[in-house]
């Protein structure tokens, strides 16, 4: 399975869309919207915020690994 590290975050409050390269070697527990400044957290039950708010799931949960 080829993993995917490009996704698409979304924010909740704004709809702003941006294009990320997602790191292989760390989560990401903080991600600022560039357009209303809004700081996203990960969603309860969620290991980061590409898993929250991404259009592909961060590369750990891909490969059906835990999750930092």
């Amino acid at each position: 399975m080829e993993i995917k590290l490009q996704t698409i975050i979304t924010c909740p409050d704004c709809g702003y869309k941006k294009e990320e390269t997602m790191p292989t070697n760390a989560c990401q527990y903080f991600y600022e919207c560039e357009k209303c400044k809004r700081v996203l957290k990960p969603l309860k039950g969620d290991c980061c915020v590409y898993c929250s708010f991404g259009s592909v799931k961060c590369p750990p949960i891909q490969e059906n690994k835990k999750c930092c």
